[in-house]
């Protein structure tokens, strides 16, 4: 009997999306009915997580695998393992809790149930690419993910929306289309888009040239999305432009798909391409970990503050890109961690800065004045614990992926340079303590200090109930998993070893 669970998980949102799209709703209506839509796919993803074998996770698991286009043998094919369950989780917690989000401030610029559809059009697009098993799969649900994203920056977004809007879709079908060609490359030499017979096959009847061009293409086009360095240019302006909630399933889940992209496929169909491309990763890593980091110590001195977290997710996301480099257990595991860590901790933080946003009308640091704790504590508080989290704190969720990736470049794989990682691993160590003099920076100038006078009189409000229903759940996550790893590591154990022979 064919399990329905993923099939619902991806089918839910989408019928949500229809409903709000045809449907004559007032905006009230349309939050609520993007509330009960949004839940819909997060009450069958913990259905599937409570029906999740933990002792077996290294194997597929609820799989469905229907015919679709069998002239050239390409599937229906879904399913999780321990490396895609973290991440389905995360996507459809983090969405719900945008559409939670939208009862205390409406988006501006057009119309709340189009804003809604969009927003589960987007779901549906990241959870089919964190449950496919095909590689054309794969891309048309990668590819779903851009539209609904363009016409958030592009209709909600700020005044200069329209080019950051297009910045972004163009250096993502760039990516989409190397990514693509590097899928051909694989079918080309293995015969099959089955991801789960590449990984299983480890390379095998794929020449070492093959692999390296399929893995370089691949690199390219995951890197984009990840985003490495230099590839990373789109996505400053596309998160300085995006609404709230564009940003914040940017950051939490969009950034995933690349990473997610070169363990699941790359590492796995690829793994000679990627242990002779692994260095020339682990540089790129650290040269973004690094310029990411100078360039929020420059904004920390009064620049934008929505900037300074869109260059900070740079610096986070090399941090991921080493892991992966590192090309072992280890480093890889790093890397997923770090990847939910990045979504929680960066999530929440878009949404603070979003809320200060709505309150002050302006995120630039100078105008801000400092004085933020004074003003509205639990708004600052939360800024406070969110930085502190992201800045690598022990005992909350980002220490565990930065203190991995570091543990991999230590000791990488035997067939790459250990000097050339141990040098990489000093800067990245550097990488954090500049991470946490930025975030020391922006809170000295935004939460402490005294209330300007611009501010002090008129009457501002804290974060509302349905704020903190959106915020709080954020803090509890990246509390539990940084307290606990073991909520993410135990899942990813058994998948992570099985990506290597």
């Amino acid at each position: 009997m064919t399990d329905v669970s993923l099939v619902l998980l991806v089918g839910l949102p989408a019928l949500g999306a229809f409903v709000l799209a045809v449907a004559p709703l007032t905006d009230r209506a349309a939050r609520f009915t993007g509330v009960v839509a949004a839940a819909a796919p997060l009450v069958v993803a913990v259905v599937v997580a409570s029906r999740f074998d933990y002792g077996a996770a290294g194997r597929m698991q609820q799989t469905v695998n229907a015919d679709w286009l069998p002239t050239i043998d390409v599937r229906f094919h879904l399913g999780v393992d321990g490396i895609s369950l973290p991440l389905v989780l995360l996507t459809a917690v983090l969405t719900f809790l945008c559409a939670v989000y939208t009862v205390a401030s409406s988006p501006t610029g057009g119309s709340v149930r189009n804003f809604l559809a969009l927003v589960l059009v987007l779901e549906v697009g990241v959870l089919g690419t964190f449950t496919a098993l095909d590689l054309v799969l794969f891309f048309v649900f990668f590819e779903v993910v851009l539209i609904p994203m363009y016409f958030l920056i592009a209709a909600w977004g700020g005044r200069e929306r329209a080019p950051a809007a297009t910045k972004f879709i163009l250096f993502t079908l760039l990516g989409s289309g190397l990514m693509f060609v590097g899928f051909l490359v694989l079918y080309a030499k293995a015969g099959t888009f089955d991801i789960t017979v590449l990984t299983a096959q480890h390379g095998q009847g794929i020449g070492a040239g093959a692999q390296l061009l399929a893995f370089v293409l691949l690199l390219l086009g995951f890197g984009i999305k990840s985003p490495m360095w230099p590839l990373h240019t789109w996505l400053p302006d596309a998160h300085t432009e995006a609404p709230t909630v564009g940003s914040v399933l940017l950051a939490g889940v969009l950034l995933k798909m690349g990473t997610y992209g070169l363990v699941r496929v790359a590492v796995g169909a690829a793994p000679d391409g990627a242990r002779r491309a692994a260095p020339a990763l682990g540089v790129l890593a650290v040269l973004g970990i690094i310029y990411a980091a100078l360039a929020c110590i420059a904004l920390a001195r009064g620049g934008d503050l929505k900037r300074l977290i869109a260059f900070s997710s740079v610096g986070h996301m090399g941090f991921v890109l080493l892991g992966i480099a590192t090309l072992t257990p280890i480093g890889i595991q790093g890397a997923l961690i770090g990847n939910v860590a990045h979504g929680l901790i960066t999530g929440l933080l878009f949404f603070l800065v979003g809320g200060i946003k709505d309150r002050f009308h302006t995120s630039d640091i100078e105008e801000l004045g400092g004085g933020l704790l004074a003003k509205v504590p639990a708004l600052g508080g939360l800024l406070l614990v969110a930085s502190i989290a992201s800045l690598g704190m022990p005992g909350l969720a980002g220490f565990w992926g930065e203190m991995l990736a570091m543990l991999g470049a230590w000791s990488p794989a035997a067939a790459l340079s250990r000097s050339l990682f141990l040098v990489l691993m000093a800067v990245a160590g550097l990488g954090t303590v500049l991470t946490a003099l930025y975030f020391v920076a922006m809170l000295r100038r935004v939460d402490f200090g005294i209330v300007p006078d611009r501010w002090r009189d008129g009457v501002i409000a804290d974060a509302l109930p349905a704020e903190l229903a959106a915020w709080v759940p954020l803090v509890a996550l990246a509390l539990a998993v940084g307290v606990w790893p073991r909520l993410v590591l135990g899942v990813t154990d058994a998948a992570v070893h099985g990506l290597f022979p």
